[in-house]
């Protein structure tokens, strides 16, 4: 199946690209941002400075186009909208798995023809890189992200359930991606927010989509810390994996009954 999602989404890898590209635009503001907050600061911000912060925002471009899915949940929800699910209900493969496959392959391609652009950046900002020295950091942040990966296609699956019911889910994706980007790190970093907010969204799923793995490899988990938010994204992993195949039993004995 897997071999099937490639040539599905390597006919996409110029959309891909330029998506990537013009995502790199708000860097430039970032940039330009932070620099004026430190300056007007004259010192750190919750153990960050200007260098740090502008690498955080580095990581979390990567990790993003690592993990994020690309339109996955239209195209779900096409699927169902226009009947294109009738065809594999009758194959021996579970549909999940179907889209898993395909999500899969999408983040290699994207990730193959995005990267390039990336390293670039990463080249021009590279005074401000500062590598883990510890192997273990490492293997955990790719762990982390994986967790990440799935979490968000999970979430984003079981958004596209609800094509079942209604015929557009445009407005509670926007819903509930406003949410991720704005409490999943991408907007700033969680752990600037008072220590009684950040209590409140390290119980939430976007804590885990994206500002884990990052925190993870700059080294701002660790310890007990470090083994809450594994275990505590591990048990989110499974919750949305749980929600999106209930959702998908749910949604299909709907379309089952009115005929679908």
């Amino acid at each position: 199946m897997l071999m099937l999602g490639l040539q599905n989404t390597f006919v996409y890898r110029w959309n891909y690209f330029l998506r990537a590209l013009f995502g790199l635009i708000p860097l430039a503001g970032t940039v330009f941002l932070w620099a004026a907050v430190f300056k007007e600061r004259g010192g750190g911000l919750h153990g960050y400075d200007y260098g740090s912060m502008i690498y955080y925002y580095l990581l979390t471009i990567l990790v993003s186009n690592l993990v994020v899915p690309t339109e996955d949940e239209f195209q779900i929800a096409a699927d169902i909208r226009e009947g294109q699910i009738n065809a594999l209900l009758t194959k021996p493969m579970s549909y999940l798995a179907y889209r898993t496959s395909i999500f899969l392959s999408g983040r290699l391609v994207y990730s193959f023809v995005t990267l390039p652009p990336i390293a670039v950046i990463f080249i021009y900002f590279r005074e401000y890189v500062v590598l883990p020295n510890d192997p273990l950091v490492y293997v955990l942040a790719a762990i982390s992200t994986v967790m990440a990966a799935f979490i968000q296609f999970f979430i984003t699956y079981s958004l596209a359930m609800f094509a079942f019911w209604i015929l557009e889910i445009s407005t509670i994706v926007f819903i509930v991606y406003s949410f991720e980007y704005f409490l999943g790190g991408q907007m700033f970093p969680i752990d600037i927010m008072p220590a009684a907010v950040q209590a409140v969204m390290k119980w939430l799923p976007f804590y885990y989509e994206l500002f884990c793995p990052v925190a993870i490899f700059l080294g701002r988990l660790q310890g007990a810390e470090l083994v809450q938010a594994l275990a505590i994204q591990s048990g989110w992993l499974l919750l949305t994996w749980m929600w999106a195949r209930f959702m998908w039993q749910r949604g299909l004995g709907h379309y089952q009954a009115v005929g679908g």
